[in-house]
């Protein structure tokens, strides 16, 4: 299976499908990585706060490190310069890599100068130990803040988003900003499988409800993380690149109205 990539501000490419794994820990997380790679995953996403570095690193050693796009998150009580620093030696030391391919600040941290944070940033990527950074969960004056305090391309913002959650003036933000935008939670923690006008355009489409919901991401412009643990949906979430939703269908998703947020900001 061969995922298309976006390129970022960074100049790196970033897989447009990888694993979500918050909440998977322990041999389950093992399995469903190394599954996920088996299938043709090259983007795994995790976090410091996931406590799952160790599970991952396990799972990644049967595969070439070159072709697999690992995302990370630093935590907001750490974004002080030396306490980055030293959480993404930490993290490259759990995950047993040199580098990260893209690490995020998990949650924005107003009592906490953003200068600060982006200059350890900077140190990262000169350095080499990160090869993009980004930010997560971040809104447009959040956004603005971190374009005009960088000194290197703010290549991602993940947030989350799906046909429950329309974050459009969001979007058209990152995009008008050169800003990747990776949506977590695609399917609202299943909330969207069970929304009537998703499933009428899954039957008309011969798709699940599931890759409806990822295809409208897509065709959104964002990157799409979906975490599954069988090997059943991991396979599913990959059926999304090779057909569309019709203008038509894809407006009556725009047009569903609903705000609702599984993860509290």
């Amino acid at each position: 299976m061969n995922i298309p990539t976006y390129r970022l501000a960074s100049g790196h490419e970033m897989p447009l499908l990888g694993l979500g794994t918050w909440e998977l820990r322990g041999r389950h997380c093992v399995d469903a990585v190394r599954k996920a790679l088996e299938l043709g995953y090259t983007h795994i996403d995790t976090a410091d706060a996931y406590r799952n570095h160790a599970e991952i690193a396990q799972a990644l050693k049967a595969f070439d490190r070159s072709r697999i796009f690992i995302t990370s998150k630093v935590p907001p009580e750490m974004l002080r310069y030396e306490d980055l620093l030293r959480t993404c030696d930490r993290n490259l030391r759990e995950l047993q890599t040199d580098y990260l391919d893209l690490y995020l600040i998990h949650w924005p941290n107003r009592r906490l100068p953003l200068k600060d944070t982006l200059r350890a940033f900077k140190e990262l990527v000169e350095s080499g130990k990160a090869r993009s950074v980004g930010v997560s969960n971040f809104r447009i004056p959040d956004l603005k803040e971190a374009l005009q305090a960088s000194d290197v391309p703010i290549s991602n913002n993940q947030v989350e988003l799906h046909p429950l959650l329309n974050e459009k003036e969001l979007l058209d933000f990152c995009r008008g900003n050169g800003i990747s935008v990776t949506s977590y939670c695609p399917l609202a923690r299943g909330r969207a499988l069970r929304n009537k006008v998703i499933a009428a355009v899954a039957q008309k489409c011969a798709k699940t409800p599931a890759q409806v919901a990822l295809r409208w991401l897509l065709q959104k412009g964002t990157i799409v993380i979906p975490k599954a643990g069988s090997e059943a949906h991991l396979s599913e979430n990959t059926d999304i690149f090779d057909w569309e939703i019709a203008a038509e269908d894809e407006a009556e998703i725009d047009a569903i109205g609903e705000r609702h947020r599984v993860v509290n900001l």
